[in-house]
């Protein structure tokens, strides 16, 4: 669980979020992953640190700049786990629909 529970802190700032979003396209250098933000690259650079060590992206170093992929297998991991749950989900949904249309318990 340890490392659900850093994939879930990681993924829970929107910052970060955008980030990985930005990566779904391909690699990207850290700088241009700062561009659309309203902050340093120092601070962008904190959250890439964040991501790095949730796993969720690795940055490699070329030259003088910092080039960052993304690693999706830990979002899989916790989709997993999540996607456990959807059954329970549905039959307290489909309980809920039965007991809304009348029926008997």
């Amino acid at each position: 669980m340890g490392n659900l529970d850093t994939t879930f802190a990681a993924l829970s700032d929107e910052t970060r979020r955008a980030i990985l979003q930005q990566l779904t396209h391909g690699e990207a250098r850290l700088s241009d992953l700062a561009a659309p933000f309203d902050m340093s690259q120092t601070a962008v650079s904190k959250h890439v640190r964040v991501l790095s060590d949730a796993g969720l992206l690795t940055v490699e170093k070329r030259g003088r700049t910092r080039h960052c992929r993304l690693n999706a297998e830990p979002m899989k991991v916790a989709t997993d786990w999540l996607n456990d749950y959807q059954a329970f989900w549905m039959h307290q949904f489909d309980n809920l629909a039965h007991h809304l249309a009348g029926g008997e318990d």
